[in-house]
């Protein structure tokens, strides 16, 4: 019997919290601005006493910080395949092909310095 109980509570403990959704991070300047944000938040959490009301908020944070992670990291995949055009653009002499693939570039660039 002792056994069933401890097994039960040791079973209790590793049962995972309810899932929450994250704020959704539709484009670069939402996911940055989340990240921004929820980071600041967990930090202050992290500086605190991580009492069981802190571990709770603590998850719910997460999922925004992962959906915001997973936008910006699909933004930086997208990004190397830009450079290799501006890279082949230069290589080849294309100015034209250059200046788009270069603003297009650019533009994700200065919104990943907000990091």
């Amino acid at each position: 019997m002792a056994a069933t109980l401890v097994f039960s509570a040791n079973s209790f403990a590793t049962e995972r919290i309810d899932h929450f959704k994250g704020l959704p991070s539709p484009d670069l300047a939402t996911a940055v601005k989340n990240f921004s944000e929820y980071n600041d938040l967990l930090a202050k959490q992290l500086a605190g006493e991580l009492t069981p009301q802190a571990l709770a908020e603590i998850h719910q944070l997460t999922y925004t910080l992962e959906v915001a992670l997973e936008k910006i990291g699909d933004e930086i995949k997208a990004l190397a395949d830009t450079l290799e055009e501006v890279h082949i653009a230069s290589e080849t002499s294309a100015p034209e092909k250059l200046a788009e693939e270069g603003k297009k570039y650019m533009q994700v660039v200065n919104e990943l310095k907000k990091l």
